[in-house]
């Protein structure tokens, strides 16, 4: 059977234990899932565990099961563990060498130049949450007009303002003009910008309209190979930001789990169409994950799983879905960043075979090669298909 459609769904910071260089990244004991689950005393995810997500390892709540698909897991190649990086590598892009950080903040000539071209001074310019810094430094802001700039432990610069300080589109200007300076040594892998509301300390909020810049890959990722064959590509959640709108036909950008399940399945799920449908659910990573948030990462993790029905009787019978992750984010860590960690890969449709063991894969790019194989285009660099493994 000639597969028509390939989804990918990126469950954005659900990890499956630390990699094997996991120490090099402070990471060692990091398993967003499996530490999650034993938090919150056991995981309730009877769909995914349908799919073989318990046989991957073994997860409190879900346990190993006939599955309805093929199950494994996946290491990172890529050097980093940004969101960037594991999504570029999903479609077939290695980074040998990680995104620049700046834990001290970034250096006076960044920041001279940025000030410089904006023509206004910055505020903080340091490594901080960023709901601590708008309190920190939101009423100097308000009060003076000058944008707030920080990092965090990922390559970012990251912008926040105020939306009746500094107008939204005009805090996308700055970050696009950011996104000119930092290239080179100081090529950061995304700027971001951060709007926020309210009236004072105690009151701030962000809001919805965050808008990531990030760093083009120089080399064509799978999406660019696709659209160059003449397939679609539908993206939904931050797939837009993640990859600058590079290799996309068709795009549905969201900010919330909510938002960017209802649109893939209800708006591209019903139409017919030849290529790829990628997704990315952020929550796990930028509403739980980074805040310690185990229960709250449970819960999120247990809405997808209560959508799998609603998707899989959406399917098409020449439809393949891959669930997948870009990083993890242990929630039960001290640590609050995202961590070195396997992902855990599912994959179901008509055209699978049922309970068909993947293994551990040596890279998350056996995604892309696999999509090059079902679509006859040029492979990636790296990457092992893994399509004769699974078809009936």
């Amino acid at each position: 059977m000639k597969i028509q459609r390939v989804i990918v769904i990126v469950l954005d910071g659900v990890g499956i234990g630390a990699a094997p260089d996991a120490a090099l990244y402070g990471d060692e004991g990091s398993n967003s899932l499996v530490n999650t689950a034993s938090a919150v005393g056991g995981l309730r995810l009877p769909n995914m565990g349908a799919l073989g997500l318990g046989n991957i390892m073994p997860i409190a709540g879900v346990p190993p099961a006939a599955a309805a698909g093929a199950f494994g897991k996946m290491q990172p190649l890529s050097a980093g563990k940004d969101s960037v990086s594991g999504h570029w590598e999903l479609m077939g892009i290695r980074l040998p060498k990680a995104f620049p950080t700046y834990p001290n903040g970034f250096p006076p000539e960044v920041i001279a130049a940025f000030s410089a071209r904006i023509g206004r001074a910055v505020l903080a310019n340091k490594a901080a949450s960023g709901t601590a810094i708008i309190e920190e430094f939101g009423a100097e802001h308000m009060a003076t007009g000058k944008p707030i700039v920080y990092t965090s432990a990922d390559s970012v610069f990251q912008i926040a303002a105020h939306e009746d300080i500094i107008p939204v589109p005009e805090l996308y200007k700055m970050c696009a003009v950011a996104r000119e300076i930092l290239v080179g040594e100081h090529g950061v892998g995304r700027v971001i910008a951060r709007p926020f509301i309210g009236s004072g300390p105690g009151h701030f909020q962000r809001t919805e309209r965050r808008h990531d810049y990030p760093l083009l890959s120089v080399k064509p990722t799978m999406l660019d190979t696709l659209v160059a064959a003449g397939k679609d590509v539908y993206a939904v959640g931050k797939i837009d930001d993640l990859f600058g709108g590079r290799g996309i036909t068709h795009t549905a950008h969201s900010a919330n789990n909510a938002q960017a399940t209802a649109d893939f399945i209800d708006k591209f799920l019903p139409i017919v169409f030849e290529g790829l449908l990628f997704v990315n659910l952020v929550e796990f990573d930028m509403i739980y994950g980074h805040r310690n948030d185990a229960p709250g990462y449970a819960a999120a993790l247990q809405a997808f799983d209560a959508s799998l029905p609603q998707i899989r009787a959406a399917l098409r019978d020449d439809d393949i879905v891959l669930i997948a992750a870009d990083h993890g984010v242990d929630p039960t860590t001290p640590s609050t960043d995202h961590s070195r960690e396997y992902v855990p890969l599912l994959v179901f449709g008509a055209p699978v075979r049922a309970n068909v063991n993947l293994g551990t894969r040596a890279t998350f790019a056996d995604v892309a090669a696999t999509i090059a194989e079902i679509f006859q285009v040029q492979k990636p660099e790296i990457g092992v298909s893994f399509l004769s493994d699974i078809l009936k």
